[in-house]
């Protein structure tokens, strides 16, 4: 590990000691972590004793799967989920990939984030309860008020919330664990507290996975605040990767060039 990836992995150690982290996540569709990256996450995270979570590209991502397989990843999130029909066509994708044997190291779960998936996330909750489906729902707060018309900021106001724990009841009587996510930050933490008064197993930032006990401990705001450091050196370690990638060839095409150049003469 390099300095950068040394401090990455001494705040997940932080994290998971002392305020209640759980995972760590990437995410094939909208962040579009590429196959190196995600291995210098697992090997951080692995180092860390800390599980991984990986949202794929949709619902029916059948290579995203693979290759959450091979990685050995221990969440599979597929987004935007919005009607019976297309989670039936996720547990059909990764019941194809994943045997029986697999399917118990792995929790499975899919995302309502839109007015439409809520709408239907009665019978989104009931599908997912069959044996062999999957573990729970994530709720995407950020892309649910966007589809709702409001403010991308909104995400800890009454209305939000409120739709939040109609959710989470429905998948508490199912036996479903039910995630937060989208815009959680120290703001969030009244919000997540009214959800889990009906039933809260995680809630997540865009790079760290916290459990639902972490909201009783008085430091959630340092750790949710070493959480936003985690994913910043996560970006500058990326940039360094690509950069030093970009420029180790520079040398070369100088003299490529510079010899073209006389012999084009």
């Amino acid at each position: 590990m390099n300095l950068t990836e040394k401090k990455m992995f001494d705040i997940l150690d932080d994290l998971k000691k002392n305020h209640g982290a759980v995972s760590v996540k990437a995410e094939f569709e909208a962040e579009g972590t590429r196959t190196e990256e995600l291995l210098r996450l697992l090997d951080i995270a692995r180092r860390a004793q800390m599980k991984i979570a990986l949202k794929i590209g949709g619902c029916e991502a059948v290579r995203d799967l693979i290759e959450a397989k091979q990685f050995g990843v221990d969440y599979i999130i597929a987004p935007m989920v919005e009607t019976p029909y297309a989670l039936e066509k996720y547990i059909e994708a990764k019941n194809r990939i994943f045997d029986d044997s697999d399917r118990s190291d792995v929790t499975f779960l899919v995302n309502i984030e839109t007015k439409t998936g809520f709408d239907n996330c009665e019978d989104i909750c009931a599908i997912a309860a069959r044996p062999d489906a999957i573990k729970g729902i994530v709720f995407g707060r950020v892309d649910y008020a966007g589809s709702l018309g409001l403010a991308l900021d909104s995400v800890d106001n009454n209305k939000i919330t409120a739709d939040c724990k109609i959710v989470a009841e429905k998948c508490k009587e199912r036996n479903l664990d039910f995630v937060v996510g989208g815009g959680v930050s120290s703001y969030a933490i009244k919000a997540l507290k009214i959800i889990k008064e009906s039933h809260l197993s995680r809630f997540e930032t865009r790079k760290i996975i916290f459990s639902a006990s972490s909201l009783s401990d008085d430091n959630l705001k340092a750790g949710l605040l070493k959480a936003v450091h985690f994913e910043l050196l996560w970006l500058l370690n990326k940039r360094d990767y690509y950069s030093l990638i970009t420029k180790e060839d520079d040398k070369r095409i100088k003299m490529l060039d510079s010899r073209w150049k006389l012999l084009n003469r």
